[in-house]
């Protein structure tokens, strides 16, 4: 494990892997470098691979006051682990952190996301108006599960009697353990789950070829939103993924990551 600071002297915890160029992947809602490894494995024949720990998770720090540039910030520091400039794979929510860094001047190559999960359409109900403030107000009540539950219910769309059977699982403690951040993948997506069409102008300086993936087999909110990213910039092309959904297995990724990230080309 290495340790960077990131301009605000947040330590955040990370991991390299194999040889050859770089590429950094950022995780979604709950996730830790631990979840990614596997991806990383794989990645690892043909790429320096670099997972990390967004801030508050893990093994990174924090700061009191969260902001998403405070999150740029910490990518921008893994990329200088990486030498100074990487490519960037996104996964859910992380896939719209990494796309808002290369927007705002993160040195990013090539940048290919999966199911960034706007919503943009009538297909599910947008999220209330008041989500992100609910959402903090919890964890600062450290009602962490209460947290994990109205995100899942209220963000991801589930039953509350499946969330209410989830409590129960082995895997919740994971999931509370990193709840605290659940509010800053809100922030991170800002308006973009409102149910309203994308913002033209809020990539717009993203220059670099983009690859936005997602499987046609999930909500279909997803393949919408991404649709509609995909649509925005010549640089922005769509890879859908036959049968699959927001849980999309390495085997399964790893091809048409790597051949993108090597020719800008894909499957």
């Amino acid at each position: 494990m290495h340790k960077v600071f990131s301009a605000d002297g947040t330590a955040i915890a990370c991991e390299r892997t194999g040889s050859g160029p770089a590429v950094v992947l950022v995780g979604g809602a709950f996730m830790t470098r631990g979840d990614s490894a596997a991806l990383a494995g794989e990645l690892a024949e043909h790429f320096t691979v670099i997972t990390y720990d967004r801030r508050g998770r893990g093994d990174s720090g924090d700061s009191p006051a969260y902001d998403v540039q405070r999150e740029v910030e910490d990518l921008d520091a893994v990329i200088g682990l990486a030498g100074g400039q990487a490519m960037v794979f996104g996964m859910s929510s992380g896939a719209v952190l990494a796309l808002e860094a290369v927007a705002r001047g993160s040195a990013v190559t090539r940048l290919a996301l999966y199911e960034p999960p706007f919503i943009t359409d009538d297909s599910r109900p947008p999220l209330p108006a008041d989500y992100v403030a609910r959402l903090t107000e919890l964890v600062q009540q450290g009602a962490d599960g209460d947290a994990v539950a109205y995100f899942m219910t209220a963000a991801v769309g589930m039953p509350a009697e499946a969330v209410d059977g989830m409590r129960r699982a082995p895997f919740w403690s994971g999931m509370e353990a990193t709840a605290r951040t659940l509010p800053y993948d809100g922030q991170v997506m800002g308006e973009t789950m409102s149910g309203r069409p994308l913002p033209t102008d809020r990539w717009q300086s993203v220059t670099v070829p983009v690859l936005v993936a997602s499987g046609d087999a999930g909500a279909p909110h997803m393949l919408t939103g991404a649709r509609e990213l995909a649509a925005l910039a010549d640089n922005f092309t769509l890879h859908v993924f036959p049968g699959q959904e927001h849980n999309i297995g390495p085997e399964l990724l790893v091809p048409v990551l790597t051949g993108f990230l090597t020719t800008g080309e894909h499957a």
